[in-house]
């Protein structure tokens, strides 16, 4: 059997969709933000049966979308 057909043996930076534990790994953000960020729907999330899968570009463009740092996060009206 090929590489690609054994789990695991992908490297994280090729994989198509990673698991919110990935995800985590790959960014240095907790998974607690990282599942509430899915929760939200600030970070687009796929299912598959019982799995929740991110795609690259929605992890790339969540990321892109938190605040700059030094900046105030503005608050919304009380």
């Amino acid at each position: 059997m090929n590489e690609f057909g054994q789990k695991g043996k992908v490297p994280l930076s090729e994989r198509l969709s990673v698991s919110p534990e990935e995800a985590s790994a790959l960014t240095g953000i907790g998974l607690t933000s990282i599942r509430e960020a899915i929760r939200s729907g600030d970070l687009r999330a796929k299912k598959h049966g019982r799995r929740t899968i991110i795609l690259p570009d929605a992890l790339r463009v969540w990321l892109n979308m938190l605040p700059d740092a030094g900046k105030p996060i503005e608050e919304g009206p009380a």
